[in-house]
């Protein structure tokens, strides 16, 4: 067998794996707890928009998150034993999820984010949030998290292009994106980007374009989402009355990959695919099987004899 191209791995991988990035920072095995500190949404409350993006389901992006009902640390205990029973010597990062998650006054921020990070443990935060909610004073707060523990910022973008943003209710614009992405990495602060794949309308084209403006901008990281129509949503609605293409299994990992060719090396894949939940999809079905997605990157990176940064390799060279 051929050795794997591609530096950041120590398995078959050809793209940096979050799992591995973890394992070279902490020497551990780290797992995310996924939690609903129960934060509205701009977008949702009319501050910026109405009704939240068209995809979300009612957990706001939140659908694997803990019950909204039940205080942080009754979350975090249930997920994390849950999850211990398949890696017990983890460490974790609590990870807030559903909706805006620095949509509040700095006092509840401090003490939602410092309730988890007192837990036995816990080594870092991961926050989701919007470019166009995070404040000044957010933003020195947030600076000073980062000196006491990991932290990353994680942005949703989904797409560069204004007539998909618009279609579907991001309701900020580009430029308010990349200034935040500035403004966090001033301050030191780790930021990772949230991209969808499939989104009404857009071409491959498109969505490597999105690809290769993220990689220009200082990232650490990107999840790469592929569209999921979910019941009861006005994604749903859309699809319904224009039923627009939804990319097949096939063709979401070939441009996958050529995503992952304009990437450099050291941004790390957070994500690579969907993750829905089942009883909700309307499509795309074949994204139940997460890990024949996954294998099925894998043997096309092979096949193709690529990695992530090939393409910018071959650039330089």
């Amino acid at each position: 067998m051929l050795k794997n191209p591609f530096k950041y791995s120590d398995n078959n991988k050809r793209y940096h794996t979050l799992d591995y990035f973890y394992k070279q920072k902490f020497g551990s095995k780290i797992f995310k707890v996924s939690l609903n500190a129960g934060f509205s949404c701009p977008n949702i409350d009319g501050t910026v928009g109405y009704g939240g993006c068209i995809y979300c389901s009612n957990s706001g992006s939140g659908d694997f998150a803990g019950n909204k009902n039940d205080d942080l640390i009754t979350q975090f205990t249930e997920i994390k034993t849950k999850l211990h029973q398949k890696w017990p010597k983890a460490k974790y990062i609590g990870y807030f999820q559903a909706h805006t998650n620095t949509y509040a006054p700095i006092d509840v921020l401090k003490e939602k984010y410092e309730s988890i990070l007192k837990l036995p443990n816990v080594v870092g935060l991961s926050i989701a949030t919007r470019p166009d909610a995070i404040t000044d004073e957010c933003l020195e707060y947030l600076e000073g998290l980062s000196k006491k523990t990991f932290l990353t910022i994680e942005l949703g973008l989904q797409t560069i292009h204004k007539k998909t943003s618009l279609l579907i209710n991001r309701c900020h614009s580009l430029q308010t994106f990349e200034d935040m992405v500035n403004k966090l990495r001033k301050h030191k602060i780790n930021v990772v980007v949230h991209i969808i794949n499939g989104l009404p309308f857009e071409t491959k084209e498109m969505m490597v374009e999105t690809v290769k403006y993220i990689n220009s901008l200082d990232i650490q990281g990107v999840k790469i989402h592929m569209l999921h129509i979910l019941k009861n949503t006005k994604l749903a609605e859309l699809y319904n009355k224009k039923q627009f293409h939804i990319l097949t299994k096939e063709q979401y990992i070939d441009i996958v990959c050529e995503q992952l060719e304009y990437l450099r090396p050291e941004i790390v894949i957070n994500r690579i695919t969907g993750d829905p939940v089942k009883e909700y999809l309307i499509e795309p079905t074949w994204l139940i099987k997460k890990f024949c997605v996954l294998n099925d990157i894998d043997k096309q990176l092979t096949h193709r004899n690529s990695y992530q940064g090939y393409k910018l390799q071959q650039k330089w060279n």
